[in-house]
């Protein structure tokens, strides 16, 4: 391992794309072979979102099944990579003052090994999540990115998973390749303008994009995982798509990747 890791956001979007084969799993494959191979993962996954900031610290952690109604071949899916309570700690350390609990038997949700299982089918790197805390403004999730940059020359990659776009409420169920909603399309464009002109702290405030952004994030589960890879970003540092799509009309598989 050398220089530093760039930290990358997913869009996760259907858990069915952990056995699939398509534009967006190719994508995420050539991310993994085209970026120095990681020390250690550090996850945060739209999927654990809670009322507390906390760090999984399982040795070996269990492949979570955390969703219902598919096929019994994704229930039967595991990617067992190892945990690392030593990275677990030195996140606690880095987010000092913050007080993040110590979770030891956190297994990985599909929001992390759902798209992990794709950069690194051997699941030989270990891997710590980080919750999303509820409680707190969008804001305090970037400045949490901000205090995770030291784990870039740390050999860590900082992975985001979840989706810029997230409505599922709107997400057209009949046909996954129907077009793009406008509000989506805006909201997305709009997003990825902003990111690109290194206007990171209004992307944080996504709420001034008004209706549009309303629609988008109708919560906000989904969409912070982004600002804590902004917050990942040093001056003047470039950011790229490297996998980008909008299915169902309101889903965005839009990926980001820093440095």
């Amino acid at each position: 391992m050398g220089g530093v890791m760039p930290g990358v956001f997913l869009g996760h979007g259907n858990p069915m794309n952990a056995i699939q084969s398509n534009a967006f799993t190719e994508g995420w494959r050539l991310l993994g072979e085209s970026i120095p191979r990681p020390e250690a993962i550090l996850a945060i996954s739209a999927h654990w979102y809670g009322p507390d900031l906390a760090v999984s610290g399982s040795v070996s952690p269990e492949t979570m099944h955390d969703f219902y109604g598919f096929p019994r071949e994704l229930f039967e899916v595991t990617w067992p990579a190892p945990g690392s309570p030593e990275l677990a700690e030195r996140v606690r350390k880095l987010l000092k003052p913050n007080e993040v609990r110590f979770d030891a038997h956190r297994g990985l949700d599909h929001g992390a090994w759902a798209v992990l299982c794709h950069l690194y089918p051997k699941a030989d790197i270990p891997v710590v999540q980080l919750s999303i805390d509820n409680r707190m403004p969008p804001r305090f999730h970037y400045e949490i990115g901000r205090l995770l940059q030291p784990l870039r020359e740390e050999g860590v990659l900082v992975v985001g998973s979840g989706n810029i776009v997230h409505n599922l409420g709107a997400y057209d169920w009949e046909n996954e390749n129907t077009a793009p909603f406008d509000w989506a399309l805006r909201f997305e464009t709009a997003t990825r303008k902003l990111m690109l002109e290194g206007k990171d702290l209004e992307v944080a405030d996504y709420a001034i994009l008004g209706n549009d952004a309303r629609l988008s994030v109708p919560s906000p589960d989904h969409f912070l995982p982004l600002l804590y890879v902004l917050g990942l970003r040093k001056e003047h540092e470039h950011v790229s798509f490297p996998v980008e799509g909008i299915v169902g009309g309101a889903l965005s598989m839009l990926s980001l990747k820093v440095g």
